[in-house]
């Protein structure tokens, strides 16, 4: 794959997941309309970034760690049903995590991001991309395992794509926020949450059929 291709999915995956608003925007605005200043829906958009790229990062270790040990069809074989399967348990019982209150801190929002990106399965969509991007680079012809000497540069690139994937994600979810809050109000928080669902369903069904196309 090329790397305009690769980092431009990186992106696109990076501007929908900020346009989902299980992943965080829908939470700020709530925030900012709670405490009645834009203020707080700025400040609340930093650690729900964090948190997406934790779940991100966790994500991509754990396929670095398949990468080392597994054979490259077997890795792209089980990424696909992973992802054929969560899809379509999202499609067939679209639920979300539930939090406890809104009074909630940096540290608060954080963890909450992370559970939210993973429940969602979010670093599951971006698996084939980084397996079609990234893994040939660090992939050993003869056998398909991690190459030693690679690893380094390979880990500071999937790095900087999580990095990339993130800012995407976060200049999405902050227009989308500022945009809610100032101009559209509260009507949207009472459907806005389920609208891209089925969407995001099929979408991790797609990423899976990639992972093996």
């Amino acid at each position: 794959m090329s790397d305009a291709w690769t980092w431009g999915s990186l992106g696109l995956l990076g501007a929908w997941h900020g346009l989902n608003p299980a992943m965080g925007w829908l939470f700020a605005v709530a925030l900012g309309m709670q405490e009645r200043t834009g203020r707080a829906v700025v400040a609340a958009l930093p650690p729900i970034a964090l948190g997406h790229a934790a779940s991100i990062a966790c994500t991509v270790a754990l396929l670095a760690l398949g990468h080392a040990v597994l054979p490259l069809a077997l890795l792209s074989g089980s990424i696909a049903v992973a992802l054929v399967g969560f899809g379509t348990w999202k499609l067939v019982r679209p639920r979300h995590p539930r939090w406890v209150g809104m009074r909630v801190g940096f540290r608060d929002l954080t963890l909450w991001s992370f559970l939210m990106a993973t429940a969602h399965g979010a670093g599951l969509m971006l698996l084939p991309v980084f397996l079609l991007g990234f893994g040939a680079a660090s992939t050993q012809e003869a056998h398909g395992h991690l190459h030693a000497t690679a690893a380094p540069a390979t880990w500071n690139a999937w790095a900087a794509a999580v990095g990339v994937h993130t800012a995407a994600m976060l200049a999405v979810s902050a227009a989308v926020a500022l945009v809610v809050y100032y101009k559209v109000g509260l009507a949207v928080l009472r459907s806005a949450w389920l609208d891209l669902d089925r969407l995001w369903a099929i979408a991790l069904i797609a990423a899976g059929v990639a992972a093996v196309w």
